[in-house]
């Protein structure tokens, strides 16, 4: 009788923990609802919350210009502002699971260095013919994943650990940035500050088409990633006890470096450098949801969709009539929380 009670306390802890797993979900999907619609009502002709509601409804009565406003050029950023958000908070999440380190984001590992580099290549020297729009996400992309097949190569090799892959992307992150200062330092002033404009991230130049390929690659690798999902998990008690389960740690670790290269990759190519979003989304989702992938995963990209979109919002109202690049907003809202994880990383030492 008795070790039939203590199951039952112990299952019925279980579903009470997990109805709070799945309170706090819902919970970031509404914020993500909220902050779309707020994002969608802010800017330089501010519009009310019913001719938002209406003109994404197709209810009630809305002006065409109206309309034109929503459908064509706020709607486009504010998904993208959610997409972008998940899939670096996705990238961050997967790669701080990986690597066994609070410090480790694609941002980290020098891949948006690499994409900064390759974007400014093509800012600086050319477009090789093709569109500028298409040819800067394209060196951007090239770059990211020339920096990803050098992580790769080294996380190919045998006994290769991921203390020693993080000090390989700390070694990317400095190389992509010195030869990124060195194309701004013999460009032209005026070269230079477009490059500039570009690494600090913007959502201005979403369209559908862009919005469409981040969305496409992203749903497609992180279905991927959740078929390791128990593997992931897994990996959180220690490389010793997950390889004694079984499970193949030089698969798992190219496997998920090549899906969230992936993934990075595009939407970096797209939106420019957006720093911190892969660091502090992973690290909340944590701290409300634990460890679990199956909870962890999807709480990752709600919070990270919310931060951006959030962070959207503010780059509109800082200053009235000003568009601040919502990188600079990531940024200062991203550095105390990465002081924080410092500080607290030292205390439980």
């Amino acid at each position: 009788m008795e070790n039939n009670t203590v199951v039952a306390d112990i299952v019925a802890n279980q579903r009470k923990l997990e109805r709070k797993r799945w309170f706090v979900i819902l919970s970031f999907l509404v914020i993500g609802v909220i902050s779309l619609v707020l994002d969608v009502m802010t800017g330089p002709a501010m519009l009310s919350v019913s001719e938002v509601v209406n003109a994404l409804l197709g209810t009630g009565e809305v002006d065409n210009v109206t309309n034109t406003i929503v459908h064509n050029l706020r709607l486009p950023m504010a998904l993208m502002a959610l997409v972008v958000g998940a899939t670096l908070a996705v990238g961050g999440a997967e790669i701080q699971t990986l690597l066994n380190n609070p410090m480790a984001s694609p941002y980290t590992l020098g891949l948006a260095a690499a994409a900064g580099f390759g974007a400014s290549l093509v800012i600086a020297f050319g477009s090789f013919g093709l569109p500028v729009g298409v040819a800067v996400p394209v060196g951007a992309f090239a770059m990211t994943m020339l920096a990803a097949g050098i992580l790769f190569l080294f996380a190919s090799k045998r006994r290769f650990s991921s203390e020693m892959l993080v000090l390989v992307g700390i070694a990317l992150l400095f190389i992509f940035q010195s030869l990124l200062s060195l194309v701004q330092f013999i460009s032209a002033p005026e070269i230079s500050q477009q490059i500039l404009f570009w690494l600090f991230g913007s959502l201005n130049k979403a369209n559908w088409n862009s919005l469409w390929i981040i969305t496409i690659v992203t749903s497609i690798c992180v279905v991927l990633l959740s078929r390791e999902l128990w593997k992931l998990t897994a990996l959180r008690l220690g490389e010793d006890r997950a390889a004694s389960l079984g499970i193949n740690l030089q698969v798992l670790r190219i496997k998920v470096l090549v899906l969230v290269a992936m993934m990075t990759a595009t939407a970096i190519s797209f939106v420019g450098v957006i720093g911190f979003i892969g660091l502090v989304a992973p690290h909340v989702a944590r701290m409300l949801l634990g460890e679990d992938q199956r909870f962890f995963l999807p709480g990752s990209m709600l919070v990270g969709a919310a931060f951006l979109s959030l962070s959207s919002v503010l780059s509109k109202v800082i200053i009235p009539g000003e568009l601040f690049p919502v990188g600079i907003v990531t940024s200062f809202i991203g550095v105390p929380f990465f002081f924080w994880i410092i500080l607290n990383n030292k205390r439980g030492q």
